[in-house]
């Protein structure tokens, strides 16, 4: 863990906050779970259908008799956690200075079904770099924000946080802690927001690391998107020409754009979800069912093998969301986003990509170079998935070192 060193804050807009679960909330936890209705086995022998039955009934078990949420909640309270009203809304970040006093400010941005519980790991490297076998040089001032209507934030009760509004409260998060520059990073919608904040450029953003970059061209974006329901063929429509890794890259997103039943359910009936803030067991369901990759690990996990995630990192994320009851509230930035995920956004900012193999599609170098004309840094990895600061720390953090080191 990094040395853990207050902020200097403002105390009339930014309030130290810390986790307290009432016991109460977590016997009842246990409660629900213990007279979860099952339904039958799946019919195949795979992931096709979703979440095996053999995998969420042994997280369930593991839930109800052997978890223990104190643990991740004194990770959190050892950390220095704040809540700033930004634009009528709560916002929650972890805010860890560096003992370096020259090190970089960044802000990290997690990602659904992610939470800050992602980038837990990766505070003592980035802070506390010498600690992990790195140099003073590459510290990190780090900041570490709950999404609206995600963890420990307000929920908004109108709409209009769609990612462009939060890329701009990040802006001014970063300004409100007194930083004159500061560099951003994110995966998932934290790769849009961060994106995003590339697009609008504050004077105070040195550059953007991303490891889900927002890089496949508008068309084949559109023939991807035009594919959801399987209907059409859009592999077999692809131009002339591509190269392996682009055609890898289409390999993958033909495939997820095929998967994305919960994206699309998120985006269209958000509060439809109502079942989740219900059922503990039905929330953990729909949590893992992201992505094939990352449902195969969490799978091992609870199987017995040793992967890139524990047993408790998947249940601190999922117990967070179902303890703070933001299933439905965190669905609604999907409703709000007028955006593609994957397709370029017009970034201008020097930007730094790491492309991991497992992430939803690996981008290929040349549609990087094009999305990011101000391309810094690109690393095409040979592990690590969707959450890699989550499953991959080490490498994760030594990515931002290199990414961001020319912008020092």
């Amino acid at each position: 863990m990094a040395v853990k060193i207050e902020a200097p804050v403002r105390t009339e807009q930014i309030r130290p906050f810390t986790v307290q679960i009432p016991e109460a909330e977590l016997d009842a936890l246990r409660r629900r779970i213990a007279a979860t209705r099952w339904p039958e086995k799946e019919t195949v022998d795979d992931q096709s259908q979703g979440v095996p039955l053999a995998t969420i009934q042994a997280l369930a078990r593991y839930w109800e008799n052997e978890y223990d949420w104190r643990k991740v909640e004194a990770r959190l309270n050892d950390l220095p956690q704040f809540l700033t009203e930004i634009d009528g809304l709560d916002i929650h970040f972890i805010h860890v200075r560096s003992r370096h006093e020259d090190a970089l400010p960044l802000i990290v941005t997690h990602g659904w079904p992610g939470s800050v519980i992602e980038q837990l790991k990766i505070i003592g490297p980035l802070t506390d770099p010498t600690a992990y076998g790195a140099s003073e040089s590459d510290a990190f001032h780090l900041v570490i924000p709950s999404l609206p209507g995600h963890g420990f934030s307000g929920k908004p009760s109108v709409p209009g946080w769609g990612p462009e509004h939060v890329a701009r409260a990040w802006t001014e998060l970063m300004r409100r802690l007194g930083y004159t520059r500061f560099v951003a990073q994110g995966g998932d919608w934290g790769a849009i927001i961060t994106d995003l904040m590339g697009v609008q450029a504050p004077a105070e953003l040195l550059g953007i690391h991303t490891n889900m970059p927002g890089a496949v061209p508008p068309d084949l974006d559109a023939l991807f998107q035009s594919d959801i329901s399987g209907a059409t063929n859009a592999l077999g429509s692809l131009p002339a020409g591509l190269s392996a890794e682009e055609r890898h890259a289409s390999e993958q997103l033909d495939f997820v754009w095929k998967h994305v039943a919960y994206a699309l359910m998120m985006a269209t009936r958000p509060q439809t979800l109502t079942a989740l803030a219900d059922s503990p067991v039905g929330l953990a369901a729909f949590l893992l069912d992201h992505d094939a990759r990352s449902l195969d690990l969490i799978s091992q996990a609870f199987a017995g093998r040793q992967v890139g995630l524990t047993r408790d990192d998947v249940l601190d994320n999922i117990t967070l969301y179902w303890l703070t009851n933001t299933a439905v509230s965190a669905s609604r930035l999907y409703a709000e986003n007028p955006l593609s995920f994957f397709a370029t956004k017009g970034v201008s900012v020097p930007a730094a990509v790491s492309a991991f193999p497992d992430e939803l599609y690996q981008a290929p170098r040349s549609w990087v170079e094009r999305a990011y004309p101000n391309l810094v840094y690109y690393h095409r990895l040979d592990k690590g998935g969707h959450f890699a600061a989550w499953e991959q720390p080490e490498v994760f953090a030594e990515e931002l070192r290199a990414g961001f080191r020319s912008l020092r």
